[in-house]
């Protein structure tokens, strides 16, 4: 009788392939990470939110001539933060890591923000210098989790005001079958509420006016449809996955969307016209692999990314985090 396989845990570091780092500034609450691929990775995106701020997405379509990038670049600041990958770009372009275009090499460098202006200076954003420093932090094994990088000044359940907010922040998971290694990344800053949907459990979202327990993020909409006004913009959770399997542009195209299922299970309501949601792919192996397979371990790991990134958050700039709301177990 064959073996079942087993699914085993892992650090997302442990895909190879891939340099994480971080750059934040936790005073004006903002900051920015980058996913550096030295060698190279294959890489496709998924955008399903109806207002994302994003760079270098056009190349990523199959038809398109550049097959593989260098970097990808996670940030708050809004627009702003897109300034973050001219760093990275020169960086990368120092390290002679790139296109070659017989001059130079031209650093492949894609990139999504989110929107964090409300929580605390809204005049610092991510940028060049910022995204310089996270690329001098990657490979160095810091934290994937909490209030760093891109999830500095990340927040969840926004439909009540910024005040009624909470905290969320950033967070990975990874996991490991056989020889194959799927892994997510991702700064949670989502309009609704977050849930962990294998136990029903409502981590964070909107606060009732006691400032101590959660309202329902749908009901409130539900109850305001016909205000057609954008009460809700400030959100957009970002994110990228990645995998040592051996993958097409169509391929990874198709798994970026795939694992969109991690946050339509944990964030609720999901996509709105007013998130700008987004998820990177990338392959950085040679395994050989289903892409079923590979898809509902991607969506797997986004669901675990996203319930890490909300509860490793710490309270920031006034706004509480899960742990004080929801009891530790």
């Amino acid at each position: 009788m064959e073996e079942m396989p087993v699914i085993i845990p892992i650090d997302i570091s442990e895909i190879g392939g891939i340099r994480i780092g971080h750059a934040q500034d936790l005073t004006a609450a903002t900051g920015c990470t980058v996913i550096i691929c030295d060698e190279g990775a294959t890489a496709g995106v998924d955008v399903r939110g109806g207002a994302p701020g994003t760079r270098e997405t056009d190349l990523l379509n199959p038809v398109n001539l550049v097959q593989q990038i260098h970097a990808v670049v996670l940030a708050g600041g809004s627009a702003f933060g897109l300034d973050a990958a001219g760093g990275v770009m020169q960086y990368l372009e120092e390290h002679h890591i790139g296109f070659d275009v017989q001059v130079t090499r031209v650093p492949i460098v894609c990139a999504a923000v989110l929107f964090d202006l409300t929580v605390g200076d809204w005049r610092v954003r991510p940028d060049r210098e910022m995204g310089y420093i996270a690329c001098m932090d990657a490979g160095r094994g810091g934290s994937c989790h909490g209030n760093v990088g891109a999830g500095a000044g990340a927040s969840v359940g926004k439909i009540m005001g910024p005040l009624r907010s909470m905290k969320s922040g950033f967070g990975s998971c990874a996991f490991q079958v056989g020889d194959l290694k799927v892994g997510a990344l991702v700064a949670v800053n989502c309009l609704g509420d977050v849930m962990n949907p294998l136990t029903g459990e409502k981590l964070a979202g909107p606060l009732q006016e006691d400032m101590q327990t959660l309202a329902d993020t749908e009901d409130i909409m539900m109850r305001r449809c016909a205000d057609m006004r954008n009460l809700f913009s400030g959100n957009t959770t970002i994110g990228v996955v990645a995998t040592n399997a051996s993958l097409t542009k169509s391929q990874a195209t198709k798994l970026a969307s795939m694992s969109q299922n991690g946050y339509a299970r944990t964030m609720r309501p999901a996509h709105t016209m007013y998130d700008g949601d987004t998820i990177f792919a990338v392959s950085v192996g040679g395994v050989i692999a289903d892409l079923t397979v590979v898809g509902f371990l991607a969506a797997r790991a986004m669901e675990g990314a996203v319930i890490t990134a909300v509860k490793s958050a710490t309270s920031l700039c006034g706004l509480k985090c899960c742990s004080d709301i929801i009891k530790k177990s």
